[in-house]
């Protein structure tokens, strides 16, 4: 955390926020605290906490609070993003409460799934950090559905957990091993990636595995695999739920750029496929997110 306030009070965002950088940074610790908390155990623990089922479902609305943390101390307060991030969080977990088949993909679970995605992919937050802050509406959205899976669902099977075991990370890395030949081999055909001779720095290279692996890796990975192809696996079976969880990621990326990027979604889903086999080896985001890591690390050091 330290790190990242640091590199941000010294780059351009910090410019353009000006004496709103702490507020910003605020509303950032708060929007990673759960991705990053939840995967030590605070998710167990707070479903434990909150008893009541009204508990779990009112308690979603909290998921609102980083925003607020940035936008009334700062004067930017806006109803048209206040209310439905405080609102529809309270919503999509009374909807998904009300599931009659836990542990199980339900109807409640795809229309849950399509309303965050919606609220990603179509930018629905988008304005409500300024310009520069791109991450924090990401994150955003994978805290609904982190809460909503670990904390009102508690979905069985998601392993949400950072805790470290060796044999994840060597699943991870061997699946990024797989992966690399198909994924060399079919950017340059399709002249998608090119390499890039220059070495970068020590200090590039950490911090982009930092920032990768938090703000990218960790989201998609959780709703991806953990929520995702965990759910479909109960109703398509394993390698079903595996090719149809990595077209879905792949067209997750069609708007990387003013067109429909077909050759991302081609390569994406190809690396979706990968993804999941890690996730499923293990059954644990970390092992998946190791994969994910590292592709996309290389790809932007060396290869974008």
């Amino acid at each position: 955390m330290t790190g990242f306030r640091i590199g941000v009070s010294r780059s351009m965002i910090a410019v353009n926020l000006g004496h709103n950088l702490p507020f910003a940074f605020a509303s950032f610790a708060l929007l990673l605290a759960p991705l990053w908390f939840f995967g030590f155990g605070a998710g167990e623990w707070l479903h434990d906490a909150l008893r009541w089922r009204a508990a779990r479902i009112l308690g979603a609305a909290a998921l609102g609070v980083p925003y607020l943390a940035f936008a009334v101390p700062a004067g930017a307060l806006e109803a048209r993003f206040a209310i439905p991030m405080l609102a529809v969080p309270v919503l999509l977990a009374a909807l998904l409460d009300s599931s009659a088949t836990p542990g199980k993909l339900a109807w409640q679970d795809v229309a849950v799934l399509a309303v965050i995605a919606a609220i990603y992919i179509l930018r629905v937050v988008d304005g409500a950090w300024p310009h520069g802050l791109g991450a924090l509406p990401k994150l955003y959205a994978a805290d609904v559905a982190l809460y909503l899976y670990a904390v009102v669902r508690k979905q069985e099977g998601m392993r949400y957990s950072f805790a470290p075991e060796p044999s994840a990370f060597l699943v991870g890395l061997r699946e990024w091993a797989f992966f690399t030949p198909f994924g060399l081999g079919l950017g340059f055909a399709l002249k998608f990636i090119h390499f890039h001779r220059q070495l970068p720095s020590a200090a590039e290279a950490i911090a982009e595995i930092f920032i990768t692996f938090l703000l990218i890796a960790i989201p998609e990975e959780m709703f991806f695999r953990g929520i995702l192809q965990n759910l479909l696996e109960t109703r398509l079976g394993r390698t079903r739920a595996l090719a149809v969880t990595a077209v879905l990621f792949g067209l997750s990326h069609f708007n990387k750029g003013a067109v429909f990027n077909w050759r991302y979604v081609l390569l994406a889903s190809i690396a979706g496929v990968f993804y999941g086999r890690a996730w499923r080896a293990k059954r644990q985001i970390l092992a998946s997110t190791v994969t994910h890591t590292a592709v996309d690390v290389i790809w932007s050091l060396w290869f974008r």
